[in-house]
């Protein structure tokens, strides 16, 4: 697809969740009067991170900011319809709060649970500790003989309709004249200062100028960045999902379980379930990598389902996919603002599993620093970019 002009004030490469939040943001900043154009590879989104998640909330992180930025995604998306104007045709949605379960086999992860629940309850989550027994009492299903502590939070966390949220970022911002089309950027030119982005060039051969450029390109971001000559710790890693039916379905809501193992296992309704995990061996990807390792399945996640949840021996797969994380291999962090010397070009990149809860104060947040040049909700400022540089990195504990 071709663009309606030949340059735009801001230009978007990605158009998947991180992109389709910026843009409408943009397009909801009364002090932005700009043009926006949104470039994607590939608009049906088969392949993107977006649609290959659990599409779930937590406030269980182990920093004050990573609470505080799914607090706010929890209230944009129980406040979608206003949030969007009071609009009648956007869809009124809730969060199903069946909770994350966080299990741990040793005293060293307990310690992790226990300071992170202290940052959490500072900011207002509603986490709460469990003893193995209290495990019992409230989930039977559970097999808890190697388990010294749990931790969950039933406000707010747990599943959501993140496709209608995506689905209403993009037709609210077309419809306020944000444009996207199917294409890719290829390349960049910089300023003879080398200081600034000054065009971009489509696949189809069209140059774009542009006053500034951010990169939502999800696993694909280094590639996008280089073409401004920018390195960044962001690569693909291979995630593996399955939705399973059980011969004997659990009499309660199943919470997004996160074993001791790295398996996460969460309800999925009416009798399914879906559950996640990846190798022991964790390396980068080819970027279009999706194929299914079905050995993963048969000796490392069903043994572990069977084993933390009896009722799970009886089991049968109704599908499943593979899919990749945007991992950052610097600090599991997002990386956002500008670069430090080319300024004009900004990151939206390296979520690492959990950007689509995040997209609602990241989106918000970039929108303010490209209009306004400060954040002026929610402080993101120690993300951004510079800590790169700098070798200061944000250590999150609670990465699944």
């Amino acid at each position: 697809m071709t663009p309606k002009h030949n340059h735009y004030d801001v230009v978007i490469v990605g158009g998947a969740i991180m992109g389709a939040s910026a843009a409408w943001f943009l397009s909801d900043d009364k002090d932005f009067d700009g043009r926006v154009l949104v470039v994607e590879k590939d608009t049906t989104y088969e392949a993107c991170s977006t649609t290959h998640t659990n599409s779930c909330m937590r406030q269980q992180f182990s920093t004050e900011l990573n609470v505080r930025i799914s607090q706010f995604a929890a209230d944009f998306v129980k406040n979608l319809r206003q949030y969007m104007g009071n609009d009648e045709r956007v869809p009124e949605l809730s969060i199903r709060s069946f909770g994350y379960m966080y299990l741990a086999d040793n005293n060293e992860f307990a310690a992790v649970l226990r300071e992170s629940q202290k940052v959490q309850q500072a900011a207002g989550a509603a986490t709460q500790l469990m003893t193995p027994e209290q495990i019992i009492e409230h989930y039977p299903f559970y097999n808890v003989d190697d388990i010294v502590l749990g931790s969950i939070n039933l406000i707010d966390e747990g599943y959501w309709d993140a496709t209608a949220v995506f689905d209403w970022w993009r037709r609210s911002a077309r419809e306020r004249g944000v444009e996207y089309v199917q294409n890719e950027v290829v390349a960049m030119t910089r300023n003879p200062a080398g200081n600034r982005v000054e065009s971009v060039t489509l696949k189809t051969g069209e140059v774009i100028a542009c006053g500034q450029v951010l990169n939502a390109s999800g696993p694909r971001a280094v590639l996008t960045s280089r073409m401004a000559g920018i390195e960044i710790p962001v690569e693909p890693r291979k995630r593996y999902s399955w939705i399973f039916s059980a011969e004997n379905p659990l009499d309660r809501d199943l919470p997004l379980t996160i074993d001791p193992s790295g398996v996460h296992v969460r309800e999925n309704g009416n009798g399914t379930y879906q559950c996640g995990g990846h190798s022991d061996i964790d390396p980068a990807v080819d970027y279009d990598d999706y194929t299914m390792d079905f050995s993963i399945w048969e000796q490392h996640v069903w043994p572990v389902l069977a084993t933390r949840i009896p009722q799970f021996e009886a089991i049968k797969v109704t599908s499943e996919w593979g899919g990749h994380y945007a991992y950052n291999t610097f600090d599991h962090n997002a990386i956002m603002g500008p670069h430090t010397h080319i300024d004009n070009f900004f990151f939206l990149n390296g979520f690492s599993g959990h950007g689509l809860q995040q997209a609602p104060a990241m989106g918000r947040g970039t929108a303010e620093l490209m209009v306004h040049g400060e954040y002026r909700t929610l402080d993101m400022s120690a993300f951004n970019f510079e800590r790169i540089a700098m070798n200061r990195p944000i250590l999150e504990k609670a990465i699944i």
